[in-house]
């Protein structure tokens, strides 16, 4: 198992129920750096929000986003792995005004198979309902953003494996 040479800081992002929770402590432990879950960045007001069926704005967002870019630009040069859903393009930039350096990792399926892995899930505040809302909000990285988009089917040690090749095809991080 081959380590990067330079640890990225890696965004983990999708839509709700692409596995991020899942796919992100696995990759940063194939990295061999920390993991924070993009979850516990959230205020409870935003976490009963989601709780309720309703829809984040985007002034939600903005503490979050710079919450988790601050915990990233603190790991600058040392790597990590924290899962965002950043759907959005000026969600992403947000992030990579608090910390230049940091690559998304995509992960991306079908509505479908999306839709039945989160039916599945237990003890998670985020209903199926909102899916809709996060595929009509989602902006798929454009070719000027670093990182990778990552299929999610199969399980999640296949997932994991097709990150962490596509992360090595990256360039090193700027520090």
């Amino acid at each position: 198992m081959q380590q990067l040479h330079t640890p990225h800081v890696v965004v983990v992002m999708g839509v709700a129920g692409t596995g991020k929770t899942t796919i992100g402590p696995l990759l940063a432990a194939r990295l061999g750096v920390p993991y924070a879950e993009g979850d516990d960045f959230h205020p409870p007001a935003n976490i009963a929000k989601m709780t309720a069926g309703t829809p984040l704005t985007d002034e939600d967002r903005w503490p979050w986003l710079d919450a988790i870019g601050g915990w990233a630009h603190g790991r600058a040069g040392l790597g990590g792995v924290v899962s965002s859903s950043a759907l959005k393009r000026s969600y992403r930039d947000r992030l990579r005004a608090a910390a230049p350096g940091v690559v998304f990792v995509h992960l991306t399926g079908s509505r479908e198979l999306i839709e039945d892995r989160m039916s599945h899930r237990e003890g998670h505040f985020m209903p199926t309902a909102l899916l809709d809302s996060q595929f009509a909000t989602l902006q798929p990285l454009e070719p000027d953003e670093a990182g990778v988009a990552v299929d999610v089917a199969g399980s999640p040690e296949e997932i994991t494996e097709r990150a962490t090749t596509a992360l090595k095809a990256l360039p090193e991080p700027a520090l």
